[in-house]
């Protein structure tokens, strides 16, 4: 039986991670993975590919270029699937490679098979050969797979979870998705962009309750403006495939209306994939949705055996996953280099248009009976706004009144998942708006905005306009 410092579960981002820290530190590390792609959800079924589909259907629709410089760009040929997937296989492939490149050039050993616990330092792999392996200390690192409500008919054909959407052979002419959470918004943008009648379901009263307010609201003036059904308060009964290919599935909601679709997405929620680790042979807690229960540390209730994460629940963003793997291990074999993540780090949502945000929200603030100011700033009003077209967008900041302090930063609009990161440092540092304003961007840049938004905040701390 071959024994190793560490064995880590899945090469998603949390696992490999965690499995090149511990090799780059000199420890001896095995690494399994399952499928036949390396990655996880992130290079085959989530944020890489759903990422450059919405790139993709930009491109393919000239949405963002349509009318800007006084012409109207047209494609010599009608997108097809297979134009709309190409560069989504492209890049998921690219990095799949990346992935088992850097684990070899970091020593890592991969076994191929799923991987289950025999006890607390044994993992047994089948595969094409069952193999059984020892680990001084375990990660799992094996991600997330789409909660499948058993009244749906799920047949991955027309009737779709968020993997099998990325698998289609034709565009739908209609598509009715189920959740208004980060994935049904996406895709709802995504489709919608490239000509797609969407209608999207939402049981409550908002879409994206975590986020501001504000920019919830324009996010819903938006995908409306585009022509996507929004039925808020909503919920589905029943969900009747089609009899044939050239007939229409029926969505029958709980309030008695009915709609008939081409296709059907559910998006409604994602639970742990541990089914097959036989957590319960050895005693591993688990809470709701198959989610794996941690301390600070990463730790399960078994000293030796961590979870990082998909598999943990919130808050399951690829960009979190990596360092909580390089905090597991961090902890693991003491090397005192990266013992948490930081308080604050951004969200990231790849709608049309992008959506991001760090800190507190207006609401957050009201709740906690906080004394704040807010400063804008729109993309239409700046000079590199103006030069990409921009009709709609802004960036919004939340102000402590006393302090002028930065609390948090909210985007919606064109590259806000990339504009973002000045913000983190912002709220991260504890800075000021007069930190904020007296720092110089370059010109004409959308940073801009956040010298804008600053300004605007500043005149009401002062009660008067303050000149930018």
């Amino acid at each position: 039986m071959q024994k190793f410092d560490l064995i880590v579960i899945g090469t998603g981002p949390a696992g490999e991670k965690a499995a090149v820290k511990a090799a780059y530190f000199g420890k001896k590390v095995a690494i399994i993975e399952k499928e036949s792609m390396y990655g996880g959800a992130e290079v085959v079924t989530g944020t890489l590919p759903s990422k450059t589909l919405k790139e993709t259907a930009l491109f393919l629709s000239g949405k963002l270029e349509k009318g800007i410089y006084g012409i109207e760009r047209g494609l010599e040929h009608e997108a097809s699937v297979e134009d709309f997937m190409y560069r989504k296989n492209f890049v998921s492939a690219s990095a799949a490679q990346e992935i088992y490149e850097n684990l070899m050039r970091h020593g890592v050993q991969i076994f191929h098979g799923t991987a289950s616990f025999e006890d607390a330092h044994t993992i047994k792999i089948s595969g094409k050969q069952t193999e059984i392996i020892h680990g001084e200390h375990i990660i799992i690192a094996t991600g997330s797979y789409p909660f499948h409500p058993a009244s749906i008919p799920f047949d991955g054909q027309r009737i779709h979870d968020s993997d099998t959407i990325l698998l289609i052979k034709r565009f739908p002419t209609s598509l009715c998705i189920v959740g208004a959470g980060v994935i049904g918004c996406e895709y709802a943008t995504i489709f919608a962009t490239m000509g797609t009648k969407v209608c999207l379901v939402n049981d409550k009263e908002r879409i994206l309750p975590f986020i501001d307010y504000e920019v919830s609201t324009d996010l819903v003036a938006q995908m409306q403006a585009a022509q996507i059904e929004i039925l808020f308060n909503k919920a589905i009964e029943q969900v009747t495939p089609a009899a044939s290919d050239t007939e229409m599935i029926t969505i029958k909601l709980k309030t008695g209306e009915v709609r008939s679709v081409d296709m059907f997405l559910y998006a409604a929620g994602r639970s742990g994939h541990i089914q097959e680790l036989g957590l319960d042979r050895i005693g591993i807690k688990s809470g709701p949705r198959e989610q794996v229960l941690v301390d600070a540390e990463y730790r399960t209730n078994i000293p030796n055996i961590f979870a990082v994460g998909d598999a943990i629940g919130f808050p399951a963003l690829a960009s979190t996953s990596m360092d909580q793997g390089r905090v597991a291990v961090a902890h693991i074999f003491q090397t005192e280099d990266l013992e948490h993540l930081p308080s604050h780090f951004p969200y990231g949502i790849y709608t049309v248009p992008e959506i991001s945000m760090v800190g507190i929200t207006e609401e957050d603030a009201i709740k906690r009976k906080l004394n704040i100011l807010i400063g804008k700033a729109r993309y239409k009003d700046m000079p590199r706004g103006k030069i990409l077209g921009a009709q709609s967008g802004f960036l919004k900041l939340i102000i402590s009144k006393e302090e002028l302090r930065i609390l948090g930063v909210h985007i919606i609009g064109h590259l806000a998942t990339e504009l973002i990161h000045y913000g983190v440092m912002l709220v991260e540092e504890k800075k000021t708006l007069y930190d904020l304003i007296g720092q110089v961007f370059n010109f004409p840049t959308l940073h801009e905005l956040y010298k804008y938004a600053g300004y605007d905040g500043l005149s009401s701390a002062t009660g008067h306009k303050v000149k930018p």
